[in-house]
């Protein structure tokens, strides 16, 4: 069942030229986990990720689980807090999709990777979890809709999309980036 998810959902991206414009240079990933899920292994994903080929998302190989253990300790870290938040996207961080989030009332939180505790920083992976525990904090104990952090030295600034269903956040996504690109459109000067 949730492969199929996956599947359909990888689909609706893959069928977006737009949500190419939002995949981080380190490659989007999607990923839903099972109903208590309590390892990277309870959680599905896209084994190499998804790119952008020729202008169009393209998912690498097909999900399985197992396969993402960055955004699977992600979407753990989320469940902690809301276990039916079991699926996650990450995109990449741009100030105006934070705008645009907020105009559409997603709930918006983020973290500063330059706050970290150095024994946070020191353990492989546990970066995740701090993140997600500042960014629930930061709402008063909501689990936000988008969690994102402007990077730190040799990390990419991200964005993830949190929600329950991987198909819903399939469509979110298009449709921030169909809102992104025509903000970016409105705003161009030539």
């Amino acid at each position: 069942m949730i492969i199929e998810k996956l599947e359909r959902a990888v689909h609706i991206l893959e069928n977006s030229p737009e949500f190419a414009q939002l995949i981080p240079e380190v490659r989007s990933n999607l990923v839903m986990a099972k109903r208590d899920a309590q390892t990277i292994d309870d959680v599905a994903g896209i084994p190499g990720r998804i790119t952008s080929a020729h202008g169009l998302p393209r998912a690498v190989a097909v999900p399985d689980f197992g396969a993402s253990s960055h955004m699977a300790r992600l979407v753990l870290g989320v469940m902690h807090y809301d276990p039916e938040r079991r699926s996650a996207l990450n995109i990449k961080y741009h100030p105006d999709l934070v705008e645009i989030c907020r105009k559409l009332g997603l709930r918006v939180s983020s973290y500063d990777r330059s706050n970290e505790p150095e024994e946070v920083a020191k353990k492989e992976g546990s970066t995740i979890s701090w993140g997600v525990k500042i960014a629930v904090e930061n709402l008063n104990g909501a689990v936000p809709d988008i969690i994102y952090h402007h990077g730190a030295w040799g990390k990419e600034p991200m964005m993830v999309m949190v929600g329950m269903e991987v198909e819903e956040l399939a469509e979110m996504a298009v449709c921030l980036a169909k809102l992104f690109i025509s903000q970016k459109s409105k705003n161009y000067k030539p």
